[in-house]
């Protein structure tokens, strides 16, 4: 039997202990370093709108002209990703 050892994704700390489990049956897991700003992690998640891989991709598309139905269904994640991730960056030129 091999032990994989945990990491967390943020800090990439080995610090882990588990942390219950979600609905779905899935382990949960928490980051013991202190410093490191996630609370809670899943090795494996189900959505890819949570994980940080399609966020980029999301606003190139964006500044490319593609609609957020379409960048929804090229990426695989729901348009409310889309929508919320396009809503966390601040507009070019308006001074925020």
């Amino acid at each position: 039997m091999v032990l994989e050892p945990i990491r967390c994704p943020t800090c990439q700390g080995a610090n882990v202990i588990k942390h219950g489990q979600t609905a779905d049956r899935k382990q949960r897991f928490r980051c013991k370093d202190l410093s490191c700003p996630r609370a809670t992690f899943i090795r494996n998640y189900s959505e890819r709108g949570r994980l940080p891989d399609p966020k980029q991709p999301i606003i190139d598309m964006a500044l490319n002209g593609s609609g957020v139905r379409d960048t929804a269904r090229v990426l695989g994640v729901s348009t409310a990703t889309v929508i919320k991730e396009l809503k966390k960056r601040t507009a070019p030129g308006s001074g925020q």
